[in-house]
């Protein structure tokens, strides 16, 4: 098949998934063609039968904005006929769905195939404010294939715009290959590490509650030697800073930045952390987990689908800083829970989201909607 992917060039989960999932397409057999204003994160070369096409955005002295969505869509027509593409696949409603609809209309002769994959904040947030939402809403109806990446987001979905039409659910992924960390054995009396690791990665926005971050690892650290590291940047990373410096932990807090490949830095941690508001799946857990690292984690959202309770990891309210702290400290101090959840959890991501299950499931919805 041949296939264009939109997605936001970025280190977000619908930007990684978007990316990954056209790079597994390639490996696949199939046709690739990333659309966007700039290349993917994770797109530092273009394997066989992959391509980029840059959106140029321009200045013109009477548009106050410039109308990317209608580049987009431009941009999205004129590869879709170099191509001769069947689908275009696009990660996140606003505004690469609407621009995929306009595409398919500008190409009519092509009959393309518009399918629009549901990250989360293009439901909850941005796609529901109400300058968007009946984008949104039409996006969601006139696309030929729709999917949410948890049911929780499905069903979010239908109750906050009404919709009934059929919507897939495809999970997020992995490629275990890429999390061969060896979980070390311990015998007793052995305490494992002498220092702890704890992690977090997220974009460092308002709803990951970064303070909350701050204050479990303080917690933890006032009960064993522990350090934290903090990877990703985002609009909360001074809060973060600001935190630790008020808690008395900012020498224990290393704060790394974004990165290509979180993988390598997960072998180095004991636990992660992740006590988000709200998480409609919970990439950044999930990809713990494939390191063998147990989470701890807000029990919202999709978190629930991924992470389980008392076994790969813990879930407990939003805002409860005492509760998860305690957990940690619970699970941090017993080697040998410590051990079994992280085989469970590296278990669970190789056996429910691996790459080689899920990328079949977009196989068979291109299939379909192309059938039809």
């Amino acid at each position: 098949m041949r296939i264009g992917i939109s997605c936001y060039p970025s280190h977000g989960g619908s930007g990684v998934i978007g990316t990954e999932l056209g790079k597994h397409l390639a490996e696949r057999g199939h046709e690739v063609a990333f659309i966007s204003y700039a290349a993917p994160l994770r797109l530092a070369d273009l394997p066989p039968r992959v391509s980029f096409h840059e959106v140029e955005i321009e200045e013109y002295p009477l548009l106050k904005f410039f109308p990317y969505t209608l580049a987009l869509a431009s941009k999205m027509a004129e590869v879709a006929r170099m191509k001769c593409l069947q689908i275009l696949h696009v990660h996140y409603a606003i505004p690469f769905g609407a621009a995929a609809l306009l595409a398919r209309q500008i190409t009519a002769d092509l009959g393309l195939k518009v399918v629009t994959t549901l990250h989360g904040t293009d439901i909850t947030l941005v796609g529901n404010n109400a300058s968007f939402k009946p984008v949104t809403t039409l996006t969601i109806e006139r696309s030929d294939a729709v999917t949410a990446v948890s049911q929780y987001l499905r069903e979010e979905t239908r109750r906050q715009f009404g919709i009934d039409r059929a919507i897939d659910v495809v999970y997020n992924f992995i490629d275990p290959d890429r999390h061969e960390r060896e979980i070390p054995p311990c015998i007793p009396p052995c305490t494992c590490l002498e220092q702890v690791t704890l992690m977090h990665i997220s974009n460092f926005r308002p709803v990951k509650r970064i303070r909350d971050v701050i204050r479990i690892f303080a917690k933890v650290a006032s009960q064993m030697d522990a350090r934290l590291i903090l990877v990703g940047d985002g609009p909360e990373a001074p809060v973060a800073e600001e935190t630790a410096a008020e808690l008395d932990v900012l020498d224990r807090v290393t704060f790394v930045g974004v990165v290509d490949r979180v993988a390598p830095l997960l072998e180095a941690a004991d636990l992660f952390l992740l006590p988000s508001a709200t998480e409609s799946f919970g990439l950044a857990a999930l990809e713990a987990m494939a390191s063998g690292v147990p989470v701890i984690a807000s029990d919202v959202g999709g978190l629930p689908e991924v992470v389980e309770h008392g076994t790969s990891g813990y879930l407990a309210p939003v805002g409860d800083v005492d509760q998860m702290a305690k957990l940690a400290i619970e699970l941090l101090s017993d080697w040998r829970r410590r051990k079994a959840f992280a085989h469970a959890a590296k278990e669970r991501a190789a056996t429910v989201f691996d790459h080689r299950k899920i990328v079949p499931q977009y196989e068979a919805i291109y299939e379909r909607i192309l059938s039809e």
